[in-house]
């Protein structure tokens, strides 16, 4: 691994890692009134199409963090449509 790697790998974790504290703060109220489905929906596709991007580019760094945001995103929404119908 080198550092451009590396910078990737940083990047990538600060980006997804930004969405654990809404999650949390999600799961523990169980209030997603002010969450937007559609913004969350629109973003795990882009997200997507970025996992698609690295395995073209065989980008290791862009495959690992898009695919943890990719399963975060999908929570998110889970939750969203779940606490939604509350």
């Amino acid at each position: 691994m080198n550092y451009i790697d590396i910078i990737g790998l940083f990047a990538g974790a600060c980006i997804t890692l930004s969405t654990i504290p809404q999650i949390l703060k999600v799961w523990k109220t169980k209030k997603v009134k002010d969450i937007s489905l559609r913004t969350f929906s629109i973003l795990t596709f882009g997200i997507f199409i970025w996992i698609i991007y690295g395995i073209i580019k065989n980008d290791l760094p862009i495959i690992i963090t898009n695919s943890i945001s990719f399963c975060l995103n999908l929570i998110m929404i889970y939750f969203i449509v779940y606490y939604e119908k509350e």
